[in-house]
């Protein structure tokens, strides 16, 4: 039980590590604007953050819901140690994770303001302020002066 314990501490902490680095990558990706990049970039990081799950899933169903640190403790020293240096690293890692994903979040939704700024000021330029300038026709309406000549058959 200790090896896939073991195991599966690593794979996690590989797993963190691949996953800091993609989200370096994809904050690189929005300074850049490259949007094509970025969603292929962000498919990746998802399937990685379920494999981390289904990973933390084992490590809970192989603990029967203990903690792995009580396990630790009933180990030797040095498989003890050996666990409680994975564990140590993978916690700073999911922070340093934790610490890149808002970074990126909050660049996505400050491009995204600004699209939006820029888009709504476009189209503040573009449509025309009167109602009355376009006729049914879809040409410039004659308006006319409420005192014109009547004319007609009495």
């Amino acid at each position: 039980m200790y090896q896939r314990i073991h195991d599966n501490l690593h794979r996690q902490h590989q797993a963190l590590m691949l996953l800091r680095d993609l989200l370096q990558e994809e904050y690189a990706l929005l300074i850049k604007h490259d949007t094509q990049a970025i969603v292929a970039l962000e498919f990746s990081i998802h399937e990685l953050v379920r494999q981390l799950a289904r990973e933390k899933m084992d490590i809970i169903s192989l603990l029967d819901g203990g903690r792995l640190l009580h396990y630790a403790d009933l180990l030797p020293r040095e498989d003890g140690d050996a666990l409680r240096s994975l564990y140590c690293g993978i916690d700073a890692l999911e922070q340093i994770s934790s610490r890149h994903a808002s970074r990126n979040a909050e660049l996505s939704l400050a491009l995204l303001d600004q699209s939006q700024r820029t888009l709504q000021e476009l189209n503040e330029q573009i449509v025309p302020h009167s109602t009355l300038t376009y006729g049914r026709r879809g040409s410039m309406d004659n308006i006319r002066p409420q005192a014109s000549i009547i004319s007609g058959r009495l």
